[in-house]
């Protein structure tokens, strides 16, 4: 075998560079933001660096190297990690008794005019939407709690965010089941929030949670990355996950108290490789991992950003789970579909 060019043994120290990179990510799901919040800003790279190593490996197999050990090894080791991040088939299971539930961003159906359409146009079409697709439970995120919504469910809880300051939206559950008890967890000094709601269905109480975990506030089209706000950007993240973190203990905590099977849905402002999403998926089922298909982006955003999620007790099995390209918010709507064993 020849021996590498300088061209390929410069390749060649990229790669083991980012290889590394990759690997240490592994550890950031059990490193809390709040003992190192620094190194937690990585969970968001985690995507671009599997993509790059998957990249080397292709580059070097077609160069005939055996160099391409060493980005498949890594990512041989992350297997787990990679589950989470591409599923290759998508599992279908359609029965008529399952548990139909959404979880949508809806970015306050456009108020600000964020996309051409107005307000009404947004809410019209994000009403049509929802009655073709016909979840039984659909939890709202950055929800306009005055607005007129045509959504025929019998039973919701809509709350206004507990911070006065932004006291005209918030998080909402609209249900086609009764709702027997229903509250806020109030995330302290922030627009962000969660919610939940006990539900029947036939003899099953069932415990759902809609969470808006801290925002990163990042303007991907405005954000400047100079050196002066580079500095400004690394410390509103340090601070996110931090509130991130213990935003997921509150969350965690109170659901311990409760004997109910439990469903989380929402979004979490994160990625599945975070030490957020560990926190709150804990033993249970990942819907998009279980049945989704894809890279399950549900960020409208150019790299495949999947920030959007609905976990499950291991007593719901999931039968499928699809991710919406709808364009009515920056967010994608996601729907599972569960069966109570």
């Amino acid at each position: 075998m020849r021996k590498l060019s300088w061209f390929n043994k410069l390749v060649f120290v990229i790669n083991s560079l980012f290889a590394t990179i990759l690997l240490l990510s592994y550890l950031l799901p059990y490193i809390s933001p709040k003992t190192f919040p620094i190194i937690s800003i990585l969970s968001l790279t985690v995507p671009a660096l599997i993509l790059i190593n998957i990249s080397f490996s292709i580059y070097w197999l077609i160069k005939l190297k055996r160099q391409f050990l060493l980005s498949l090894f890594v990512l041989v080791i992350g297997f787990q990690t990679i589950n989470s991040f591409f599923q290759v088939a998508e599992k279908k299971v359609l029965l008529t008794d399952d548990l139909k539930i959404m979880s949508y961003n809806v970015r306050l159906f456009n108020i600000y005019k964020w996309k051409k359409e107005g307000k009404e146009e947004t809410l019209k079409f994000v009403s049509d939407f929802i009655k073709e697709k016909d979840p039984d439970i659909i939890c709202f995120q950055e929800f306009l709690t005055k607005s007129k919504v045509n959504f025929d469910y019998k039973y919701k809880f809509v709350n206004n965010n507990p911070n006065k300051r932004v006291s005209y939206f918030g998080q909402a559950i609209y249900s086609k089941y009764k709702i027997i008890n229903s509250g806020s967890l109030d995330f302290n000094s922030t627009a962000n929030n969660a919610i939940f709601v006990d539900i029947v269905k036939n003899k099953d109480t069932i415990r759902i949670y809609n969470v808006h975990l801290e925002s990163q506030k990042i303007q991907l089209d405005k954000e400047n990355f100079g050196e002066k706000d580079s500095e400004k950007l690394i410390q509103r993240l340090k601070k996110t996950f931090k509130l991130q973190a213990e935003q997921s203990e509150k969350l965690v905590a109170h659901e311990k108290i409760s004997n109910y099977k439990t469903i989380i849905c929402g979004d979490f402002n994160n990625t599945a490789f975070s030490w957020a999403y560990r926190k709150l998926k804990g033993n249970k089922n990942d819907a998009f991992v279980e049945a989704g298909k894809g890279f399950g982006k549900s960020y409208d955003y150019f790299f495949p950003a999947r920030i959007d999620f609905i976990l499950t007790d291991k007593q719901f099995e999931v039968n499928n789970f699809k991710t919406y390209t709808v364009k009515y918010s920056d967010h994608f709507p996601i729907m599972a579909r569960l069966k109570i064993n």
